[in-house]
């Protein structure tokens, strides 16, 4: 089989050079590696050994100077990523958030937290919609709104005794090491 290289005149090979620091400067790791592939692949380094060099899959070096020669610098951005499409509209995220700024005795709850599962289950209750509490995380963030952690304290605790007890009774139940030797 015949190896594909890049096809790049003199005039665009600069063009490429700027535009792999451009998108290292921007952070972009791997449209500068997708760059760096056709920059040798113009030095007529085959696939395989660009694969090598870059430590990536030959197929992935084919496809890249594939893109290029098609699309040129266009082939070679990055894409969108859509993913799996959201299963709540705009609408029922606007009205998710207001659910949970009033609160879960608001919503008749006799809990004053919400956790995870509470949430997947008002979704699944309110839209139809199962969500793993896993992924109500990611959701809450997209809607501006975080998972809050209570701090637990106890309620009836006389300060004074428990600073007394951090002070005094803690650190003589602690454990000390042996004296070294026989």
């Amino acid at each position: 089989m015949k190896p594909i290289f890049a096809n790049l005149n003199a005039r665009n090979r600069r063009q490429l050079l700027d535009l792999r620091q451009q998108a290292q400067t921007d952070k972009a790791p791997r449209v500068a590696l997708r760059l760096q592939a056709i920059l040798l692949s113009v030095d007529r380094h085959t696939p395989p050994q660009i694969a090598r060099m870059l430590h990536v899959h030959r197929t992935r070096v084919h496809d890249w100077v594939r893109l290029w020669n098609d699309h040129g610098v266009d082939g070679l951005k990055e894409g969108h990523r859509c993913g799996r499409p959201a299963q709540l509209t705009a609408a029922q995220r606007l009205q998710l958030h207001d659910l949970i700024e009033s609160g879960p005795v608001a919503y008749g709850l006799n809990t004053g937290v919400w956790t995870s599962p509470l949430i997947a289950a008002l979704i699944a209750e309110e839209f139809g919609v199962a969500y793993h509490p896993g992924h109500v995380r990611r959701l809450l963030h997209r809607i501006g709104l975080s998972v809050q952690r209570p701090t637990t304290r106890l309620v009836q605790a006389d300060p004074p005794a428990q600073r007394q007890w951090t002070r005094y009774t803690y650190p003589n139940l602690k454990k000390k090491p042996k004296p070294k030797g026989r």
